[in-house]
């Protein structure tokens, strides 16, 4: 579901399918009938989308349990992850299998909290379970604009801009400036953000001490990318 979602933004397919969907098509990223029929990936598949200046190769592993040697196997040849874990359920019984597995390979990662629109979307808690049951330093670069049905998009904390995904399937990305009521929130969670980082980058870290408020969107995200790939931080955003 999300490899289809990602090839329709990136302009590689102009329609999106559901898995075991109803019009008999199924998902791109599952080629055999058996996960066609069952709604499951059972073998790892591989494309590539192209997003901006950047050639993004995807590799879409099985995350049922059973098929876990398969997810161990793309691990091994990959330069980073996408954690996706649900914003209602959290940290699940897989999420901690794939996440020890991506230890075991030093694989960096980011995670993403999906489905931010559902009954019971808790963005918060479901990063704080990414340090309690996971152990993460986890730093939330994303902070999103209502929840649940009142879902509408969300606040860019590295640039202090709101997003907003206009259209019948968010195709259109729409910036804005921050909803004045929503203002001194976002300014508190981007100086959390911005501590977080600084734990522990050490070049941020000394620019924080000296003055927090010079720090620049430039410094910010060479930081948030020195600290991931050195597995010091997992950086968290969210969406549906």
């Amino acid at each position: 579901t999300l490899s289809e979602r990602i090839l329709f933004y990136t302009g590689k397919i102009h329609e999106i399918h559901e898995v075991r969907g109803k019009d008999g098509v199924g998902a791109v990223m599952d080629s055999m009938d058996l996960e066609r029929e069952k709604g499951i990936t059972i073998q790892s598949a591989a494309t590539y989308a192209i997003w901006g200046d950047y050639n993004i190769n995807l590799i879409d592993t099985p995350g049922h349990v059973d098929f876990t040697i398969e997810v161990e196997r793309a691990l091994r040849v990959l330069d980073g992850a996408i954690l996706v874990l649900c914003s209602v359920s959290g940290v699940q019984s897989q999420s901690i299998t794939v996440d020890r597995q991506m230890k075991r390979y030093k694989v960096p990662r980011i995670a993403f909290i999906n489905k931010m629109d559902r009954a019971g979307a808790n963005y918060d808690r479901v990063a704080l379970q990414l340090k309690e049951k996971l152990g993460h330093h986890a730093v939330r670069l994303q902070y999103p604009i209502g929840a649940e049905d009142r879902f509408q998009g969300l606040i860019d904390l590295l640039s202090m801009k709101a997003y907003y995904f206009d259209g019948e399937n968010g195709e259109k990305i729409r910036e804005e400036a921050i909803p004045a009521d929503m203002k001194d929130e976002a300014e508190l969670r981007r100086a959390e953000m911005i501590e977080g980082v600084a734990n522990v980058d050490d070049s941020l870290g000394e620019a924080f001490l000296m003055d927090p408020d010079s720090i620049t969107e430039k410094q910010l995200r060479e930081a948030v990318r020195r600290a991931t790939i050195a597995l010091k931080m997992t950086p968290v955003m969210c969406g549906s």
